[in-house]
């Protein structure tokens, strides 16, 4: 159990852009954990109203909203991802608030296990909330064609946002659990199934 959350067993999946970490969220969901997904979170705090809209809107400019006055996250995207400084500069203002977001679910999630899907789970303080970090993992041409195929990037713009990941090897160095997602669903279900019978083990040992 997590220090900060005695009555909780916290896993953190995470994994570079396009690994499938959201196929193995849904299916950890499946096996009945609490799932959290930071990437969501991120879109909720950025709406108007949302913890960091304001200062998102004034770092960014208003160029960044859309017809509804909401911020557009594919013009928020096309800044950011062109340059690395700009992400950095994003994440400073936005990582707080997300952070504070994933701590109240996790206190009023009703599972005993918790999974928060976050790609940027090994940069910031949610490292030491979690009692084991799971990396999905992929070959880079899985992401450039899960890339170009679900989200209509063009070559040039899926390998560019793919470089300003940080290091997928540095994830696996840190993993205490592996899935590869370069087969079917049922080739992943099957590793996310043998892990989780692990994390069942290690609860009832308690």
């Amino acid at each position: 159990m997590s220090e900060p959350y005695p009555d909780k067993t916290i896993i953190g999946l995470t994994g570079n852009i396009a690994v499938g970490k959201s196929l193995v969220l849904a299916q950890l969901a499946g096996l009945g954990a609490a799932a959290i997904d930071a990437d969501r979170v991120a879109h909720q705090v950025l709406l108007r109203g949302g913890a960091a809209f304001e200062r998102v809107l004034e770092a960014f400019g208003g160029g960044i909203l859309g017809a509804d006055g909401e911020i557009q996250r594919s013009a928020l995207g096309d800044i950011v991802f062109a340059d690395g400084a700009q992400l950095r500069r994003l994440e400073a203002i936005t990582h707080p608030a997300i952070r504070q977001e994933i701590d109240r679910r996790i206190r009023d999630a009703s599972a005993d296990v918790v999974v928060i899907e976050a790609i940027k789970l090994l940069e910031g303080e949610l490292r030491n909330a979690v009692d084991a970090v799971w990396v999905v993992d992929a070959a880079p041409a899985s992401q450039l064609e899960r890339l170009m195929d679900a989200r209509g990037l063009s070559y040039a713009e899926a390998q560019r946002r793919i470089d300003l990941q940080n290091s997928q090897a540095d994830k696996l160095q840190q993993a205490d659990v592996i899935i590869a997602n370069d087969g079917s669903a049922d080739d992943t279900r099957a590793q996310v199934e043998r892990a989780w019978q692990q994390v069942s083990s290690r609860k009832r040992n308690h």
